[in-house]
């Protein structure tokens, strides 16, 4: 007499979990084979772009990550300088390990004056310059530096090869829309935001925790 449904049902509940541990334990050990072989340790230069939302945010999220590791951390905002921000907010609450300097004259298409943005640019650019060369820090946020970049407010090539010349454990961070070819090929890790939605679209306007 064959097996009753509730008994063949259990049979083959008991066959794909053994198939599914044995997938897991496979892509387990494929894993830590990988892992075994990543033994270099280094600074980053990693650029954040794209036209979906969420690039200064991670960034900002890495710099409260490298806070909680003990890391000092400085950010230089190219772009936001009008705007409070609740981030701001709270990372100034570690003034032992961040320093935030806000250099912009806000968002691009606040300004009709090109000579006011490039002496702005310029100077966030030697801010930055000073950070990188500063051995206290571990992370450097360089905030809508594509921004700048992509308006030809500073030279991309005296950017990257400023970049370039980091100190080895050094992480940098870039972050802005459009970023360009030289500074993506010149990086360790390049993320594109995508927008697939966004909110802006049904005139929902910038909201606070979420925008600023």
């Amino acid at each position: 007499m064959s097996d009753s449904p509730e008994n063949q049902a259990t049979e083959t509940q008991d066959a794909d979990d053994a198939r599914w541990a044995d997938k897991k334990r496979k892509q387990k050990a494929a894993r830590d084979r990988m892992l075994a072989k990543k033994t270099r340790e280094k600074g980053l230069l990693m650029v954040h772009t794209g036209k979906g939302k969420g690039k200064t945010t991670a960034a900002m999220g890495l710099a409260m990550r490298a806070i909680g590791n003990g890391m000092k951390v400085g950010i230089v905002q190219f772009v936001k300088g009008k705007w409070e921000t609740g981030e701001r907010q709270v990372l100034e609450a570690f003034p032992e390990q961040i320093e935030i300097k806000v250099m912009g004259e806000g968002f691009s298409w606040d300004s009709q004056d090109r000579q006011r943005d490039i002496a702005a640019a310029s100077a966030a650019w030697e801010m930055a310059k000073e950070m990188i060369a500063d051995p206290d820090f571990g992370l450097v946020v360089l905030d809508e530096l594509n921004i700048p970049l992509r308006y030809d407010h500073l030279d991309i090539n005296e950017v990257v090869a400023g970049l370039l010349a980091k100190r080895e454990d050094l992480h940098v961070v870039v972050t802005g829309r459009n970023a360009k070819d030289e500074l993506i090929e010149a990086a360790d890790m390049v993320t594109d935001m995508t927008m697939v939605k966004h909110h802006f679209r049904d005139d929902v306007k910038a909201q606070k925790g979420i925008e600023f």
